[in-house]
């Protein structure tokens, strides 16, 4: 966050998340340059993120800062393509084959977390394989579950319905839903673009 211009637009949408969050209007969310220490059982609440492109990741920051909450990153053992087409086609095979990646990390489980504020992107109009690993290997019976969902023009898709499948006992909170910049838009202007200025 080296760029100002940057910077101060992040702090204008983290206000607009706020507010649709129910923090007060004049609630501080400034963004930090050092995450909150991961797997620092601090707090009753946990936020759990998978981010590829940056944009979950800076809301679930924002978030464990506002709430006073530990902060856990769900990763893969191994890791998803960088190439975003690799990426979409090997999301596209988890999907359809129903596998749940085994996942990174030293966390330390759920017990004395009572809430859990629950932040992924759509993948393929659904809930990413690396969550439902998430939600598969720890007991959300008993837990208050904030989704906080971010897309790329689709909207949540399924994954709200498959939250409550894989989560049938937990108690679910209305989800915040936001559209982020969108890879796979870029790509096809870029296209249009190039085909434009660059003929064969």
């Amino acid at each position: 966050m080296k760029n100002s211009k940057k910077i101060n637009r992040r702090n204008a949408l983290f206000q607009l998340y706020g507010a649709a969050l129910g923090f007060g209007v004049g609630t501080s969310l400034v963004a930090q340059a050092d995450p909150l220490p991961v797997n620092k059982r601090s707090s009753s609440t946990l936020v759990a993120y998978l981010s590829r492109s940056g944009n979950t990741r800076v809301i679930a920051e924002t978030l464990a800062r506002q709430m006073s909450a530990d902060l856990f990153e769900i990763r893969t053992v191994e890791p998803y393509p960088d190439d975003y087409q690799a990426h979409v086609l090997r999301a596209r095979q988890q999907q359809e084959t129903g596998e749940l990646p085994a996942l990174s990390g030293d966390f330390p489980g759920l017990d004395g977390y009572h809430s859990v504020v629950l932040a992924f992107p759509i993948w393929g109009r659904d809930m990413p394989a690396p969550v439902r690993s998430f939600l598969a290997d720890w007991d959300m019976g008993n837990k208050t579950l904030f989704p906080c969902i971010t897309h790329g023009g689709y909207g949540p898709g399924h994954s709200l319905e498959t939250l409550g499948q894989l989560v049938p006992d937990a108690q679910i909170k209305p989800a915040f839903i936001k559209q982020c910049d969108s890879e796979r838009d870029t790509i096809s202007l870029l296209a249009d673009w190039t085909a434009t200025v660059m003929p064969s």
